[in-house]
């Protein structure tokens, strides 16, 4: 038995109405707007005939001269109806079935209408001249500037962002993106020779003197460390020191020990040009070119990297970077509060600001925009109309035709009406003329 629709469980869609994307509540709003207008159209051409034929009997019984005018008009507006109804039904049917050529045009010509449509659309909408005038009308990047720089629009902006976030995290893989982190990142590290390029680095540090920092925050933290070594120093020299040696000689020494390293301490971070500094210096200027040149060391450097990097901490470095990039963008996607949210909603704040109020920001942006748009409707317009072209080729010839008229057919119906009154106006000048030269 044939499933029957209901109201609970409307009937299923044709597949070329899925096509189309059908709305069947406005498509039967649209059926029944057709249908009254076809009924006027109708009803124009039957009161045309009712006065011709009301007319004709009148004439017959000798009926005044008037009579004939409106007997003229009467009759050419059922000619201009009828020929406006047969123009108007031939565009989606066989005009009361018969198969007369060049009728249910659009029926036939279906494929030839989509690939016209599609020509069309591609040559006076998306060619290269038409889009950049378009689109320097609309500025677009004062106008996306104005918008971004409001507060409640920067916030709705980074909401949208948090939950495309949340959807590329929750799609990828742990195992992939560690896999890849550990490819591109981790192992892309441990390849190449280190010693070199740390050689390199350092040279250049040493060149602008940065090392300067350095010595001197190790010789101040030496002084400090020398002024609480007092009880230290007694404990070696008494540990080590003969067991006949007295007490308070051990004491005399580690005294006179103890303020000698001050002493020594002091004067090294207060002198910058002190034989240790400049010592520490030169040493660093030897070990940055043997980093580079000097083979031994370049392989003492390689095995420092290998112990590094056979290292639990670092062979987990990916999976421990991911899982903590991943709790973090979870954790903070949904709070609107959290700092992944204000960050980005600041960002769009600043974009924003910036395009509203720089100039030449703005037009670098329009410019950018256009070269892009430009360039996708040359490269791709044909692909992009291609889908009007194609929509239409799959949908069914009749049911492509009944749509066509739900969409258009309501207007075509004035054709019908026009036709009547113009024809029948036509016809009374037509008739009149003709009585006044004969």
């Amino acid at each position: 038995m044939a499933h029957r629709p209901s109201a609970g469980n409307p009937a299923p869609r044709s597949f070329a109405e899925s096509l189309a994307g059908v709305d069947s509540g406005a498509d039967a709003e649209r059926q029944r707007g057709l249908r009254r207008m076809k009924i006027v159209a109708l009803s124009f051409l039957l009161g045309a005939t009712v006065i011709f034929l009301v007319c004709t009997w009148a004439q017959s019984r000798g009926a005044a001269p008037w009579v004939g005018y409106v007997r003229a008009a009467a009759e050419a507006g059922m000619i201009g109806a009828l020929a406006d109804w047969f123009a108007v039904t031939a565009l989606f049917k066989h005009p009361l079935g018969i198969p007369i050529p060049h009728t249910a045009i659009i029926k036939r010509k279906k494929d030839q209408l989509g690939e016209g449509l599609g020509t069309f659309v591609r040559e006076n909408f998306l060619s290269p001249e038409v889009v950049e005038a378009k689109l320097r009308d609309a500025e677009v990047a004062g106008r996306l500037g104005k918008w971004l720089s409001e507060p409640v629009h920067a916030q709705r902006v980074a909401a949208e962002t948090s939950t495309v976030l949340r959807v590329l995290v929750e799609m990828l893989r742990d195992e992939d993106v560690q896999h890849v982190l550990d490819r591109m990142i981790i192992k892309r590290i441990a390849e190449p020779t280190w010693g070199p390029p740390i050689g390199r680095v350092l040279a250049t540090l040493l060149a602008e003197g940065r090392q300067e920092a350095l010595i001197q925050l190790l010789a101040d933290r030496a002084f400090q460390w020398s002024l609480n070594a007092g009880e230290i120093i007694e404990r070696v020299i008494e540990r080590d020191s003969p067991t006949w040696s007295p007490r308070w000689v051990d004491h005399l020494v580690g005294d006179r020990i103890h303020r000698e390293l001050m002493d020594f301490t002091d004067k090294v971070r207060r002198n910058p040009d002190h034989e240790l500094r400049r010592s520490a210096t030169r040493f660093l200027f030897e070990f940055a070119d043997d980093l580079q040149h000097d083979a031994a060391t370049i392989q003492r450097a390689e095995n420092v990297k290998e112990q590094l990097m056979a290292r639990d901490e670092v062979a987990r470095a990916a999976e421990t970077a991911w899982s903590a990039a991943k709790r973090i963008i979870l954790e903070s996607v949904d709070d609107p509060s959290s700092a992944l949210r204000t960050r980005i909603t600041d960002s769009v704040v600043h974009i924003g600001e910036a395009l509203r109020d720089d100039a030449d920001l703005r037009d670098k942006v329009d410019r950018w925009i256009i070269r892009a748009a430009q360039h996708l409707v040359s490269e791709y317009g044909v692909e992009i109309t291609a889908i009007i072209t194609e929509t239409i080729e799959r949908w069914d010839a009749d049911e492509a035709s009944r749509r066509i008229e739900l969409h258009v057919g309501r207007d075509l119906q004035f054709i019908r009406i026009n036709g009547t009154v113009v024809g029948s106006l036509a016809g009374l000048v037509i008739y009149s003329i003709a009585q006044l030269l004969f």
